[in-house]
């Protein structure tokens, strides 16, 4: 590598960063709580641990690396360079908010508050990092390769997501769509419904299992590093206009569902990041299918 490795800190805001934020003061934001019978303390206390794990994930960057710190919320205007490492120092859904942005370049998922996250996808504690930072350019490192999916629109517009991508109406209004499935002698149907779902085997933990629970599949969900994708769609409508017939399948290889527009305006985004959404018009047609990319899960 012609640059020295960075080290790129992700983290989200406090709960306590944001409620200073919203009222502008310590003292204004523990009003705020304790007129509906919280205590601002614990929530401070939650604040103090987020800034004791990047405080010593920051101190085990080796001093020959260069490094970088940047918010959730500011990810799609970040660029990351190929030299380097991401560390997500926070909750499991940080991982995935991270994921759609880093390509191949590895990620070291950090538990900021340990007991209050399952820790699928922060999988380390704070003082690990000083030893997986620079074990993670090795070939050896361990760690797993998570599928992923992707929605590319006619237009060329490109969203990448780790748990699942939602296609629908902003909002709680009815989508209107044509459903085309590859390798089903271009089976295309009508439908209304509350939206399509379609995600990997990380986000068979999470929005992609409460659907699946309420169906009657021959086929279970995917496993986090497996080829293959599962995909609902929620609340279909059945009218003489629309059917409800493509409603659940699995996704394998290049394989993809495409969702032609047939109303004013619907959306597309990942990992429940809506203010990073696609804006679908028209006539405008998205696939979605597996991402040839997998995220690099150290450890």
């Amino acid at each position: 590598m012609s640059l020295a490795p960075r080290a790129v800190l992700v983290h989200r805001a406090t709960e306590y960063e944001e409620l200073v934020a919203r009222h502008g003061t310590h003292g204004q934001a523990a009003f705020f709580l304790s007129s509906r019978g919280r205590s601002i303390d614990e929530v401070v206390e939650r604040h103090h641990r987020v800034e004791r794990a990047l405080a010593l994930v920051s101190a085990a960057v080796p001093l020959s690396w260069r490094r970088a710190q940047v918010e959730r919320a500011d990810l799609d205007r970040f660029l990351f360079g190929p030299e380097d490492v991401v560390v997500a120092v926070g909750q499991d859904g940080l991982v995935a908010n991270v994921a759609q942005y880093v390509g191949d370049r590895p990620v070291v998922g950090i538990d900021a508050d340990p007991g209050r996250n399952p820790g699928v996808l922060v999988r380390h504690r704070p003082a690990d990092a000083a030893r997986l930072l620079p074990a993670a350019f090795s070939a050896s490192a361990r760690g797993d390769e998570l599928s992923m999916v992707e929605a590319v629109t006619d237009d060329t517009q490109r969203l990448v997501a780790l748990n699942e991508i939602y296609v629908g109406a902003a909002g709680h209004r009815t989508a209107r769509y044509r459903l085309g499935l590859d390798g089903d002698r271009g089976a295309v149907e009508t439908q209304a419904s509350s939206g399509v779902l379609i995600g990997t085997g990380t986000g068979a933990s999470g929005w992609l299992r409460s659907v699946w629970q309420d169906r009657s599949t021959e086929w279970g969900l995917p496993h986090p590093t497996e080829a293959r994708l599962a995909w609902f769609v929620r609340e279909a409508w059945p009218s003489p206009a629309t059917g409800t017939r493509l409603n659940a399948g699995e996704l394998v290889a290049d394989a993809r569902l495409t969702v032609t527009v047939e109303s004013e305006r619907l959306v597309a985004f990942g990992d429940g990041m809506e203010s990073d959404a696609l804006e679908l018009t028209w006539g405008q047609t998205v696939r979605l299918g597996l991402c040839q990319t997998k995220l690099r899960l150290i450890g």
